[in-house]
């Protein structure tokens, strides 16, 4: 599991791919700026092999996948100043919102008012199941 077949059209996150993008780096694993981003600062961290999603990736992997994420909120949060969140996630599988077959976690900035309602966060993968009664 994890590995990719050979006959598979090239993936867009593996090193020959990836690596003109890459802005920062950690053993195992690549950050590079999301093509697609949802807000400004939107990166995303890779590991450097071919993983299918978080499920396959490796202890090593996802324990600098984490180091790095730490890393680039920290970069982030000091280059600006409006950020005061972050949403981090990762889709595993077609019916979770999966497109490109290589495991990425995403590390999305958020700021004061960048959407009405935040309350939620991640749970708006599925609109009607957002919104919560208070605890």
């Amino acid at each position: 599991m994890g590995e990719r077949p050979l006959d598979f059209p090239p993936c867009r996150f593996c090193p020959s791919e990836i690596k003109p993008s890459v802005v920062a780096e950690l053993d195992s694993v690549w950050a590079v700026p999301d093509p697609h981003p949802v807000t400004e600062g939107h990166h995303l961290i890779v590991p450097k092999r071919h993983s299918m999603d978080f499920f396959s990736m490796t202890e090593k992997e996802r324990r600098d996948a984490e180091a790095l994420i730490l890393i680039l909120k920290s970069r982030i949060s000091a280059a600006d100043r409006t950020v005061t969140g972050f949403n981090i996630g990762m889709n595993c599988g077609a019916s979770a919102g999966q497109s490109v077959f290589h495991a990425h976690i995403h590390l999305i900035p958020r700021r004061e008012g960048d959407t009405p309602h935040p309350r939620g966060g991640v749970r708006g993968v599925i609109p009607d199941k957002m919104s919560y009664p208070a605890m």
